[in-house]
């Protein structure tokens, strides 16, 4: 059996929304100290919808693979969709992740909530810190 399913190695091989939106309404940068893995995210938002997403990942296959999943999964999506993205959606959506990798879709997840909550503080949008729960979480230990 191997290690890594076919969608995962397309998304690692093929990544989808590559790239840096200059003029981003949103970014959200995340990493992990552990694995060395940083998410960093850009969205443009046009009457509450995801109209533009993209990404920067430095890290290894999955967490390249999991970003690319991640945006496909939120463009095109009202930004309260596009928040209840979990990483377990985006470890299916890829077919599976290793136990081990897991923490790749768990950035992936961050990095969409912190891109919105960047977009949301910078436009002084009122917001529900219940649906932050993953980068605010992550915010208050460092």
């Amino acid at each position: 059996m191997a290690l890594y399913s076919e969608k995962v190695m397309d998304h690692f091989k093929h990544p989808r929304n590559v790239g840096v939106i200059e003029d981003a309404d949103g970014v959200g940068e995340v990493g992990n100290a552990k694995c060395g893995d940083i998410m960093k995210m850009y969205i443009k938002v046009r009457d509450g919808v995801l109209v533009d997403v993209k990404f920067e990942t430095f890290g290894c296959g999955s967490a390249i693979a999991s970003s690319s999943m991640a945006t496909e999964m939120i463009k095109g999506k009202p930004l309260s969709e596009a928040l209840e993205l979990t990483n377990r959606a985006v470890a299916e959506a890829l077919d599976g992740l290793p136990a081990h990798k897991l923490h790749c879709s768990v950035l992936a997840e961050q990095a969409v909530q912190a891109a919105i909550l960047d977009y949301y503080t910078k436009n002084g949008i009122p917001y529900d810190k219940s649906k932050f729960r993953t980068c605010l979480d992550d915010e208050e230990e460092t």
